[in-house]
Order: structure tokens, then sequence, then C-alpha cells
């Protein structure tokens, strides 16, 4: 899906394409719990989970605002 020939080429996409939770709730400008309450009803889908945090694709979050 993605090709990356460096590190450098990896952690520019990352910072670029992937936002927290704490970011995707600022760019919906909402409160994180409402950010968990789309995830619980299916409304957005994290890349990944961790114990107080989700990773998410900013295309995804900014898709929501439209």
């Amino acid at each position: 899906m993605f090709s990356f020939n460096s590190k450098e080429e990896l952690a520019q996409f990352i910072a670029s394409e992937i936002v927290d939770t704490s970011e995707a709730a600022e760019l919906l400008q909402c409160s994180r719990q409402n950010l968990d309450d789309l995830v619980k009803r299916g409304k957005l889908t994290p890349i990944r989970s961790l114990s107080k945090t989700k990773i998410f694709f900013k295309e995804d979050i900014l898709a929501r605002l439209k």
C-alpha cells in the first residue's frame, strides 16, 4: 500500500498523515469522549488503539467534517 525509501520518508508521512486522539478531537472540535463514542458507534475506525490513545489517518478525520 505505502512504500518508503527511508526512515525520513516514513517519519514525514506519519507527521503529515497520522493524528492521535487529541489532534483528532481538535480537528473535529469535539471532546475526547465524543471521539471515543464515534469509534464505539463505528463512525470512525482507528489504525491502532493504545491504552488511552487512538491513532487515525488524518484523511478519515477530515472526511467527518464534510
